[in-house]
């Protein structure tokens, strides 16, 4: 049973309106190979999971969410800010725990964030049991999150920190909810209450999608009344997406959590502008920092079907 909302609950003002209503779409050819692609990917990821040796399951799980990638029209675009001792396009060297922090437009950036690197993620606890998503979220050990539920709070926290100190990636979206992408919420800062108690590394990624113009794309946001269906069509018939994945210096915990979440929030806004007038937000002038971006590098990941 879902606990009552209370004030704690994140909300957001962005709907539905939000969505780009006449961004580039494919043919029909294009849709149905990319239907029966992700058709054939959810009935076979069960079965080659299953017979996949325990150590080679996690790049199993990757090249899957590169193939839904493609077929969902995104290209990933990794730029690493981080210098010359970062791992490359990794949030990090393997068995290496880390937490990701990034903002949340919709479904899609749980694909994305896991063709990068294999990855877990803490999301909403009703994700398990989502079309195409449902599958590879289990198989990924998905940290399921009520946030009606203040009670359960720690036993998340602990999950997350007891998985970090085991060596885990684990990312999560501290917004508690969707934005469009051109107006965001702040960071909560709770959950970063993991990476303080494990003394555990914070990667914050400035996550956005954009045109082919380098414009910002809201066709991958899920808001407002928008169904999962009616997302999932749009995203099959999308066309020329980039998902732009900026890993931006490394953020040491610290001893708080508030000043951790500031830390990361203004690394993951960078110097952006969004469009804030829009949606009726004011944006914060910390937001508004611009974070120094040392040796930047660039890696194309996942190429459009």
């Amino acid at each position: 049973m879902t606990a009552e909302a209370h004030s704690w609950m994140p909300a957001s003002p962005c709907g539905t309106k939000c969505v780009d209503a006449e961004s580039a779409t494919v043919g029909n050819g294009t849709f149905a190979k990319r239907v029966l692609t992700v058709g054939a990917a959810m009935a076979s990821f069960p079965v080659v999971n299953a017979l996949t040796p325990a150590t080679m399951k996690s790049g199993v799980q990757r090249r899957y969410a590169e193939v839904l990638v493609r077929c969902f029209g995104i290209t990933v675009d990794v730029v690493d800010q981080r210098g010359s001792d970062s791992p490359g396009a990794m949030f990090s060297a393997p068995e290496q725990g880390v937490l990701v922090a990034t903002g949340h437009v919709g479904w899609t950036d749980v694909l994305v964030l896991a063709s990068v690197q294999p990855i877990s993620f803490v999301a909403r606890a009703d994700l398990v049991d989502w079309p195409v998503l449902g599958t590879l979220a289990r198989r990924m050990r998905v940290i399921p999150i009520d946030r009606g539920n203040l009670k359960a709070l720690p036993g998340v926290i602990r999950e997350m920190a007891d998985r970090m100190a085991a060596g885990e990636r684990i990312a999560f979206f501290p917004e508690g909810t969707t934005w469009c992408g051109r107006a965001y919420g702040g960071l909560r800062p709770a959950l970063f209450q993991s990476a303080v108690d494990t003394k555990t590394p914070v990667q914050p990624v400035r996550l956005q999608y954009r045109n082919d113009d380098g414009s910002l794309s809201t066709t991958a946001s899920f808001v407002g009344e928008d169904s999962m269906a009616t997302s999932l069509l749009r995203m099959l018939r999308a066309d020329s997406i980039t998902a732009e994945v900026v890993l931006a210096p490394i953020e040491q915990p610290g001893a708080d959590r508030k000043d951790l979440a500031a830390r990361c929030e203004r690394a993951v806004r960078g110097a952006d502008v969004l469009d804030f007038e829009a949606h009726g937000v004011l944006e914060s002038a910390d937001a508004r920092n611009t974070v120094k971006t040392p040796d930047t590098t660039r890696t194309l990941v996942a190429q459009t079907a």
